[in-house]
């Protein structure tokens, strides 16, 4: 184990920042509905609670900050160094009376088969969080023992200080309890509590579809069902017993390293540039510490629909196009032809514009949408987006660029992620992706002075390199029209 995780007891940054990540044996176990219901249970004691996310999913942040109404950020060690990791994170819960972190896959699921790099538990090490397993005890029993102390005992750091049980009944619990504790502590284990249970009721199942969580706009009665979650959690999870093992968890700061430099030395703009970010149905997927980023550096980020709004906003000079759902508003997106032609003619104009997976899509010439049918969209790239019936290129890349982009010859390394159901007959060229500790690869992202569109999605703090050459592009283009 890194020796500034082994000593971070005693290191004299430490903050004490209560929380306290949730994790499981595997996806599926009931993760996401515990954490959403101990968030609601909590906000309704009257604490201020916050959030955030292990990996680089954007969707369960997006349904934090907009079903609970809690702020939530991604945690994710392959975009980001530890430090920076750290910063992040306590910047973002300074103001929390407790902090709910989320975790992804299994505890120890890492970015590849045989490592725990970037896994929940690196993110519990790297943090000092403790962790509350969730474990499907429906079906079993003993057997439950064994899985906790295989857990435990696998990494003798693991941290794990509680238990909550999915899938079990009122009558049933209170024994499950006794026999695991009593175990537990027979084989060593008494730090470990089992914290409480969650029954099986209609307020933990939580809608799917191909990415994932259904975003909040769609989903009825979706507020009332998370607070009927946290009522009933209230009544059957020990929430004091969780605010005390919160109270545990020691963040703190390492010396600052290279990367955390290299951010810090990005300069602030003179004058405020006005960046056009999409967002609404179709496209809502941004993380939080991209837009912050920009807006720390003199950014004027000005949000607009392109389903709903007629053209981009006034002044901008520069355009955010992320990822969304699209496909699901082909024909609306395709009907609102004045936002079509006012970014077809904002790109041809050379303005800056940085644009990921469904922004990528709404760019084609035509894309497909869920209903199968093709729709003309911005035609600014040659092409189509079309539907396929399985994931494409799924997991964590390395890009390395092909070519001159952004006015940059060389950007280095820049950490990305795809997931999407759609490809591409243009994915690009400006880039060589390759993905970390695989033999695959393959050429993506179209890459000109002043534009990248691909299916990547970016962490600026993974590279800082592309938002300053962005917002450089972005001040050439505003002295350009002479503004």
């Amino acid at each position: 184990m890194r020796k500034m995780k082994e000593n971070a007891c005693n290191n004299k940054n430490q903050k004490k920042n209560p929380g306290f990540l949730l994790s499981a044996v595997s996806s599926n176990s009931g993760k996401t509905a515990a954490a959403c219901g101990l968030m609601s249970a909590f906000k309704q004691e009257g604490k201020r609670v916050f959030a955030c996310k292990c990996g680089p999913d954007y969707i369960d942040p997006m349904f934090h900050r907009e079903v609970l109404g809690v702020d939530s950020k991604n945690l994710d060690l392959f975009f980001s160094e530890e430090d920076i990791l750290k910063e992040g994170y306590l910047k973002h819960t300074k103001d929390a009376d407790i902090t709910i972190t989320e975790g992804v896959m299994g505890f120890y699921d890492g970015m590849s088969l045989d490592s725990v790099k970037g896994s929940s538990y690196d993110v519990a090490q790297t943090l000092g969080l403790p962790v509350i397993l969730v474990i499907n005890a429906r079906g079993a029993a003993m057997t439950l023992v064994a899985t906790v102390k295989g857990i435990v005992e696998f990494r003798p750091d693991s941290n794990i200080r509680g238990i909550l049980l999915n899938r079990v009944s009122a009558m049933l619990y209170p024994r499950l309890k006794e026999m695991l504790e009593n175990e537990l502590a027979r084989i060593g284990h008494d730090e470990i509590k089992i914290v409480g249970y969650m029954p099986e009721n209609e307020a933990f199942h939580l809608e799917s579809r191909h990415l994932g969580l259904v975003t909040p706009q769609e989903m009825e009665n979706l507020q009332e069902k998370v607070r009927q979650a946290g009522e009933i959690l209230a009544k059957t999870v020990d929430l004091e017993l969780l605010e005390k093992i919160a109270g545990e968890a020691a963040v703190w700061k390492a010396e600052v390293s290279e990367e955390s430099e290299k951010i810090g030395s990005l300069k602030s703009l003179n004058y405020p540039v006005r960046i056009a970010v999409a967002r609404d149905e179709a496209f809502c997927f941004y993380y939080k510490d991209n837009l912050e980023l920009l807006e720390s550096l003199g950014c004027e980020v000005i949000e607009f629909s392109p389903l709903h709004d007629k053209k981009l906003p006034e002044n901008v000079k520069g355009i955010l196009l992320g990822g969304g759902y699209p496909e699901l508003y082909g024909k609306e997106l395709a009907e609102n032809q004045s936002m079509l032609e006012s970014i077809r003619r904002a790109l041809e104009d050379k303005i800056p514009c940085l644009a990921e997976c469904g922004g990528f899509m709404y760019l084609h010439e035509e894309m497909e949408a869920m209903d199968k049918k093709f729709y003309h969209m911005a035609g600014v790239l040659p092409g189509r987006a079309y539907r396929t019936p399985r994931l494409n290129r799924f997991g964590y890349v390395t890009l390395i660029q092909n070519h001159s982009v952004l006015g940059c010859e060389t950007l280095g390394e820049i950490p990305a992620h795809e997931f999407h159901y759609f490809d591409s007959e243009n994915c690009g060229k400006a880039f060589h992706a390759a993905k970390p500790e695989s033999m695959r690869n393959w050429e993506c992202i179209h890459g000109t002075e002043t534009m990248l569109a691909g299916f990547p999605h970016l962490y600026y703090y993974g590279n800082p390199k592309v938002a300053e050459a962005f917002l450089k592009e972005c001040m050439k283009y505003h002295s350009r029209r002479g503004e």
